[in-house]
């Protein structure tokens, strides 16, 4: 940090101590204004110029360092200035202090951020050139974020200083009259008769109306703002269209032709997407026959013969297509047909926000119109820069299911749930696993406790587990595939037959002509969309794997009901998602299922928590099937059984979840589970016995030693008690 920003890093430290010191925070309240109001007027009334120099001065303060206070100064400023006065100094202080905020930010932290996240704050920079503007005035005038942190935002983006000024001081005025007359009434209220006064009446109505308002307003500026140009249809051929037919599209286009919309669905390839064909169901046919493997290898366990696993690979993979074969017609387009879907093999590009092009798989090509249209595309695994890896024509989730040969030596590159998989099913069937995570555990998400109990499996079956790795080349050398990484500063050699890359996965947006609406991708490759789910016209939306932030089957299906009820009702009602309780599970041996809060988030969120474990090794069910490893735990806040967070590690943990969920989602707490009768012996008991763990450490100690001496009193004399207990001692 060079000198100038350290002499003004002192300065504003100072100015703050200053106002700390002197109670600032403590004289610029209400009560402490009505209290001196008198006093206050009587100063005012002798020396008014000062006055309203003062008071802006100390509002730029105040405002510029995100001091606490300028609600309260600009209903002051209404109070004892009146409505004219009132309004021009806090309108002006407010701007210059707004914007010293913005160029103390701007040359803090603006250069960091630069270096460090060039291509983010290229993205930021472009996006400000477009919209920078409007959406700031927008932020002032229906304020989503407090002004201070409206201010710093944008001192690290790329906005003239001019602008800024300009817009903020106009997009504010509205609100600070409406704060400042608040303020006029205010001061007029001496008894209590004086609250049903028709002006402070009108006051504080406009004050409680006055977001609602301003919000209309601004969404019908941009509504009409973000289809300029654009000439809508005098009538649609749909009332939606969505493009993708995997699990986020095959929901909204089911949700619309529940309701009798009409609707098309336009998929390239194979319906039910990446969960059906390359994800969920393949996956996980072939984890039930890597568990099959397992149990026959260590059928010692249950009093039986221990045998070797022999089987052929491409019998399994055999198997595996079945399954997904015997899935298929859940997602097929017959069924979808059926309900009353237009399902077309196609490609889909966006010509207008209510038109598309579509080029059938025959070769035809037609445009469709929409009042709606909804962007499901998925994603894909994202394949690393590591130089000389495509030249290992890696495996992925996506090509991984035309194997017919098992690798001798399968390298896994990642450690996240996808990668851990894999790895412990290829394991488990026989290959030799080496798994490079560049991270120091394994499913980093996850609490550290949670990691060490699958990296333990790991090992014990027998997998290379390679962390705080970094691949950073592949080569052929002598005719034999290796990978090098960084270790250490050190250069790791491992050699290997065939490599499984599951590192993330990447938006499908190629072909898509979002840039012909004006809509550019994120940084991670999603498309950034509202609470609604809609992407940038109030009529387009996006769903699933291009949305993020979560990339699962059922995310997926959560969010494309509110994309398709947006899409059909969303001028009469629009539906905000709800992230609240999104539980996922993560299917090596054992499992791993989570819902809420992980203590690491919660410490960095500074939510204050205590955990309740309960160890699945003490379950009567886990024991009789020789299962009995693993743990839950629970996040709850002190004192109280509401639930934060749980996780479960261990078999069936993705079942045993379902239950706090359930209680996250209606808010019941963990009494309620515990009141709850759970059949014997199950594995959901285990919900129960952990409620039973936190029951057991709230227990009120106090009455138990009333109840404890009420018993002894019952049973007779305390005094006999104790002469019994020192005859038979």
């Amino acid at each position: 940090m060079n000198s100038k920003k350290l002499i003004l890093l002192v300065i504003i430290a100072a100015v703050v101590a200053l106002f700390i010191s002197f109670g600032g925070h403590e004289i610029l309240t209400l009560e402490n204004l009505q209290k001196h109001q008198s006093s206050i007027e009587q100063w005012i009334s002798q020396n008014l110029l000062i006055a309203v120099l003062g008071f802006a001065v100390v509002y730029v303060v105040v405002t510029a360092l995100s001091l606490p206070g300028a609600v309260i100064m600009t209903l002051g400023g209404g109070a004892f200035f009146g409505n004219l006065y009132g309004l021009i100094a806090v309108s002006i202080a407010s701007t210059i202090g707004a914007t010293l905020a913005f160029l103390v930010a701007r040359f803090l932290l603006r250069d960091t951020l630069r270096d460090k996240y060039a291509e983010t704050v290229a993205k930021m920079d472009r996006g400000i050139k477009k919209d920078g503007a409007f959406y700031l005035a927008t932020l002032r005038l229906v304020p989503v974020f407090p002004f201070f942190l409206i201010n710093l935002a944008m001192g690290l983006t790329a906005m003239k200083l001019k602008t800024y000024a300009l817009v903020s001081w106009v997009a504010m005025l509205p609100g600070t009259f409406v704060f400042v007359n608040a303020g006029t009434q205010l001061s007029k209220i001496e008894s209590t008769g004086d609250i049903v006064s028709a002006n402070i009446l009108l006051s504080f109505a406009l004050l409680g109306l006055f977001p609602l308002i301003a919000k209309f307003v601004v969404g019908y500026i941009r509504k009409r703002r973000v289809y300029a140009g654009w000439q809508k249809p005098e009538s649609f051929d749909y009332n939606l269209l969505v493009i993708g037919g995997g699990s986020a599209g095959l929901v909204s286009a089911y949700i619309a032709a529940a309701v009798k919309a009409k609707v098309a669905l336009i998929e390239k390839d194979k319906m039910g997407g990446d969960c059906l064909n390359t994800g969920c169901v393949p996956s996980k046919a072939l984890i039930r026959s890597a568990k099959a493997a397992n149990t026959l290898r260590h059928a010692n366990r249950y009093g039986l013969e221990a045998v070797p696993v022999k089987g052929s690979f491409k019998t399994i993979m055999n198997r595996v297509k079945d399954v997904v074969a015997k899935v298929e017609p859940h997602d097929s387009p017959e069924r979808y047909r059926k309900l009353g879907v237009d399902c077309i093999s196609g490609t889909a590009s966006f010509v207008s926000p209510w038109e598309l092009e579509v080029v059938h798989n025959d070769g035809r090509t037609e445009r469709l119109t929409a009042r709606s249209i909804v962007v499901a595309t998925g994603g894909k695994p994202a394949m690393p820069p590591i130089p000389g890896l495509k030249d290992m024509e890696p495996l992925t989730s996506d090509n991984l299911w035309s194997l017919e040969t098992q690798p001798e030596r399968l390298l896994v590159l990642g450690g996240g749930p996808i990668g851990s998989e894999l790895a412990h099913a290829f394991a488990r069937l026989g290959s030799k696993v080496i798994q490079v995570e560049m991270g120091e555990r394994l499913l980093a998400k996850e609490d550290a406790d949670v990691s060490e109990v699958v990296r333990k499996q790991f090992e014990e079956d027998g997998i290379d587990l390679r962390l705080g790795h970094a691949a950073k080349e592949f080569a052929v050398e002598d005719g034999e595939k290796v990978a090098y990484c960084e270790h250490n500063g050190e250069r790791v050699r491992i050699p290997f037959d065939q490599v499984l890359v599951a590192v993330g996965r990447a938006a499908n947006t190629k072909g898509l002509g979002l840039e012909k609406i004006g809509v550019e991708t994120l940084p991670n490759g999603t498309v950034p969309v509202e609470e609604d789910m809609s992407m940038r016209f109030p009529n387009v939306f996006a769903c699933g794997d291009v949305a993020g932030p979560y990339q699962f089957t059922h995310a997926a299906a959560h969010q494309a009901w509110y994309a398709a009820v947006n899409g059909l009702f969303g001028q009469f009602k629009r539906f905000r998602v709800d992230y609240r309780v999104m539980p996922w599970v993560t299917f090596t041996s054992p499992e791993v299922a989570r819902v809420g809060l992980s203590e690491a988030e919660a410490k960095e969120k500074g939510i204050a928590y205590e955990v309740t474990r309960y160890g699945l090794d003490d379950l009567d069910r886990a024991i009789a099937e020789s299962e009995d490893y693993g743990f839950i735990k629970v996040l709850t806040p002190p004192g109280k059984d509401r639930i934060l967070g749980a996780v479960v590690v261990g078999m069936h943990a993705g079942e045993i979840l379902a239950e706090f969920t359930l209680a996250m989602k209606h808010g019941l707490g963990l009494n309620k589970i515990l009141g709850t009768i759970h059949p014997y012996p199950t594995w959901n008991e285990s919900a129960k016995y952990a409620a039973g763990e936190w029951k057991r450490e709230h227990a009120p100690q106090g009455i138990l030693r009333l109840l404890e001496k009420l018993h002894g009193w019952r049973r007779g004399k305390q005094s006999g008690d104790k002469a019994a207990r020192e005859v038979t001692t």
